[in-house]
């Protein structure tokens, strides 16, 4: 693997925004914007009907306090892999931030247009225990609204690719644990009742759009080497 140099941004003026050196900084203006359009949603925006979303399996699953432990994994897990892009990997950081860009707006955009709603929330818990007096407090600052398809899983879905496109996780090692942490952040929205198993299977063909959008048509970097080394050994 080659060396890793973390990006020199003392060097950042907004003169060399537009530089190949720092024109990814570009993509962080996506942050303000979606947040304002998260917000008026959930807090000012609110519809006269909601479309609850629910299947019989969602039944059948049952309450469990201890995977709030990876749902709140998530915001590590996300924010964590965008900081990490931002300072050594520019170029993952571009194919991370197509695919969140691409992935959140097509959500929005059904959210505007198919208002939907859950009532999977347990009334009470069985156990009483830091975990669901925190779950209780939790369900009182978050709506149960837009939630199909789940960020959750989506931003789960955006940090796995990223891994997998970086140069410091493409070990088959590292690609099993962020698809394994994926997986559990994913599976634990419907254990804590916060998404039906509707919202995750929903999320997975957006997730399609935005993987074609970002990947689709990069050429995998370890076939680039090669053909760069024998383009510069050529007569």
């Amino acid at each position: 693997m080659k060396k890793i140099n973390m990006v020199d941004y003392r060097k950042f003026r907004f003169s060399k925004l537009n530089t190949p050196e720092f024109e990814h900084l570009k993509y962080l203006i996506f942050w303000p914007l979606y947040g304002l359009a998260f917000m008026t949603l959930e807090r000012f925006w609110i519809r006269g009907s909601y479309t609850p979303i629910h299947c019989a399996l969602d039944d059948v699953i049952p309450f469990c306090e201890y995977f709030l432990i990876p749902y709140l994994f998530w915001f590590i897990f996300l924010v964590g892999m965008i900081l990490y892009t931002l300072l050594f990997e520019p170029e993952t950081f571009k194919g991370l931030m197509k695919f969140i860009i691409v992935s959140y707006s097509l959500t929005m955009l059904i959210y505007v247009l198919f208002p939907n709603c859950q009532e999977l929330r347990p009334l009470t818990f069985e156990r009483d225990n830091i975990l669901t007096r925190f779950i209780a407090g939790f369900y009182q600052f978050d709506t149960n609204t837009n939630v199909c398809p789940s960020i959750h899983v989506i931003g789960s879905v955006a940090v796995m690719f990223a891994a997998w496109d970086s140069e410091r996780f493409k070990t088959p090692w590292w690609r099993a644990a962020f698809g394994a942490t994926a997986f559990l952040i994913s599976v634990s929205t419907v254990f804590i009742k916060q998404h039906s198993l509707l919202d995750v299977l929903a999320a997975l063909p957006v997730c399609l759009v935005a993987y074609i959008f970002a990947y689709g048509k990069k050429r995998p970097r370890e076939k680039e080497a090669p053909r760069r080394e024998q383009e510069q050994s050529s007569p």
